[in-house]
């Protein structure tokens, strides 16, 4: 177990299996020293643990919790590429997608959920840009999907 991993079992938390993909895509690609991930769902043992908009169905703080959920299954998809998540230099990009009421204002609320799981397990290497951007509907009407770029060391 590298040191991410167990900072990850420091936090309680250990990394899940690779969500496969819902379609015609790789959950995630290198290129160069870049890890590319997929949008990541909220994914728990193969489900989605609730479904609906955020400021309707879900509530803003059960939908942090499932963007760190998001986040941390993008780190098994850049594990699957990497080998090994001790090779991960920095966090370069998030891209977060909220699926929300027509009146919710609030998603980079919601995205710090995957920001502070990055800054938790990985320290500044987990400081990055971020987009948050809010949509009438995801996948399997998730409330939350998560995309990472990484730099690999």
């Amino acid at each position: 177990m590298g040191a991410v991993e167990a900072k990850l079992a420091e936090l309680g938390l250990s990394l899940p299996d690779v969500v496969p993909p819902l379609a015609a895509y790789q959950p995630a690609v290198q290129s160069g020293p870049y890890v590319y991930t997929a949008g990541q769902l909220p994914m728990v043992e193969g489900k989605l643990p609730v479904t609906g908009k955020v400021g309707a169905e879900v509530t803003p703080e059960e939908a942090k919790e499932l963007a760190r959920t998001c986040a941390l299954n993008a780190l098994a998809a850049v594990k699957s590429v990497a080998g090994d998540l001790d090779r991960i230099a920095r966090v370069v990009k998030v891209v977060g997608f909220v699926a929300s009421a027509s009146d919710f204002t609030g998603q980079p609320a919601v995205l710090n959920g995957a920001s502070e799981l990055l800054g938790e397990v990985l320290g500044d290497k987990g400081v990055h840009a971020r987009s948050a951007v809010g949509v009438a509907v995801l996948p399997l009407d998730a409330p939350v999907e998560v995309e990472i770029q990484v730099e690999l060391a």
